[in-house]
């Protein structure tokens, strides 16, 4: 620390260096628990409780727009942060704090290293912040920038990629069968800044051996960015198999309870990124969220962070639920003479079945799961599934997923519209796609309502 901060900066430096050496002993404690445990309680212990509120068993909710202080040295160690601070809640907020904490728990279970969270007010956001500054332009020079990414991405992030960062001077490279190495391998070269895919992707279930793109990621001394929205954690880490950077839409599968909307950037320590001084790869989460956040604002709602926060006390258990419930209905489905194709990892007769089976099970138990996200082709044209999609009475149409109710939506003429139709193609989207998010009713009456669906077309 500088020697030109007074004896009250100091005094409050130790303090504050107390403070995180017993919030690290007992991070290090929470970290062995199981996963529903710190699902449940995160970071937030009785001694926080007592010490921070009146005792609450519950994480408090704090909408307050900025923190005071004691006086001008603990607001100087603050700003200068030196000193655990949440200032103002664009740059941080207690709330948020909790959820962070937990989501980096959960996302580093069972992993070697652990890992910092930064909270998004979108899933979009936790995206865009999580590559921007791996496209930092040096020396002038944009005329080979690239990263490469799986094309079976969700249609904001295809659009995010294609238009946006080709406007900041970055050309993406899409590959079109990600489960095949050989095309990565083909596009990454010394100028590649990035590897990124979705894990399954939202709406394809495409998915890839992310063992081995974290490899080749890190034999060009480059990282790899995982949108681990639809299996949750509870489902997949993909830090511990070698990805650098996890992304979230906690809208979603998080979120289940539809409430409000979030994301999720979530790192592992020390990334690898030659592009990057050791200064940021150490801890990337918290320097996002101490610089390029600060700068661009996109931060959470305390009251989402609230909400988002309750919803995560039960993942592994829905998650488990909504599996179990969709396996049922892609098997209904796989059978029907009226669907063409049924889009389901867990289906054994998936032709991607057996690389899924590698990564995705439910935590602590290593029972197969597969998730809640699914899709099917229409056997027929493209009004025949619109038709079928209006006559849908208990599930519900809409461009949202992850619920606890069912939701069904066409990605051509929605989540994927705005990509055109040769980027549809490209992904593997035809205009006869339905996807399908099976919720926590009972999988029958999912199953009625598809069947006289089918029916009327």
């Amino acid at each position: 620390m500088d020697a030109s901060y007074s004896a009250g900066v100091r005094r409050y430096v130790e303090q504050a260096s107390e403070y995180l050496a017993r919030r690290q002993a007992y991070r290090e404690k929470v970290r062995k628990l199981k996963f529903d445990t710190i699902a449940v309680h995160g970071m937030y212990s009785v001694e926080e409780a007592f010490q921070n509120g009146q005792g609450g068993i519950i994480e408090p909710l704090c909408p307050s727009t900025s923190q005071a202080y004691r006086d001008s040295d603990e607001m100087e160690a603050g700003l200068a942060y030196l000193i655990p601070t949440w200032c103002y809640s664009r740059i941080h907020n207690p709330t948020v704090y909790y959820l962070e904490e937990t989501l980096s728990l959960l996302e580093s279970y069972g992993c070697d290293t652990d890992a910092t969270a930064l909270c998004t007010s979108a899933g979009m956001s936790a995206i865009k912040q999580a590559v921007e500054p791996l496209l930092e332009i040096k020396d002038g020079r944009v005329d080979r920038l690239n990263f490469v990414s799986a094309a079976q991405v969700y249609g904001g992030t295809f659009q995010l990629f294609n238009l946006r960062m080709r406007e900041r001077g970055a050309k993406v490279r899409w590959v079109t069968r990600p489960w095949e190495m050989a095309e990565w391998e083909s596009l990454v070269d010394e100028d590649t800044r990035f590897l990124y895919l979705e894990m399954p992707s939202n709406p394809q279930q495409a998915c890839a051996d992310v063992a081995a793109v974290a490899a080749l990621a890190h034999r060009f001394h480059i990282p790899l960015v995982v949108d681990g929205t639809i299996a949750t954690p509870a489902l997949m880490r993909p830090m511990a198999w070698g990805a650098d950077v996890v992304v979230h839409s906690l809208t979603k599968s998080v979120g289940s309870g539809g409430f409000t909307i979030g994301g999720a950037v979530v790192a592992r320590k020390n990334i690898v990124c030659k592009h990057l001084p050791d200064e940021v790869t150490s801890d990337y989460a918290l320097w996002l969220k101490l610089w390029p956040f600060r700068d661009s604002g996109p931060c959470m709602s305390p009251h989402s962070a609230f909400f988002l926060l309750n919803d995560l006390r039960t993942l592994r258990l829905k998650i488990a639920h909504y599996s179990s419930n969709t396996m049922t209905v892609a098997r209904f489905l796989s059978g029907h003479p009226k669907v063409e194709r049924v889009d389901y990892l867990g289906l054994p007769a998936h032709p991607l079945h057996g690389l899924a089976s590698r990564y995705m099970s439910l935590v602590d138990s290593g029972e197969p799961a597969f998730g809640h996200l699914m899709s099917f082709v229409i056997r027929g044209t493209a009004g025949e599934a619109r038709k079928f999609f209006d006559k849908l009475e208990r599930i519900w149409r809409a461009t949202d997923l992850g619920r606890v109710k069912s939701v069904a939506t066409i990605p051509a003429i929605s989540t994927h519209q705005q990509q055109g139709e040769e980027g549809r193609r490209l992904a593997g989207v035809p205009p006869t796609m339905v996807r399908l998010c099976v919720g926590g009713e009972h999988p029958d009456d999912v199953i009625a309502d598809l069947d006289q669906a089918l029916a009327s077309i």
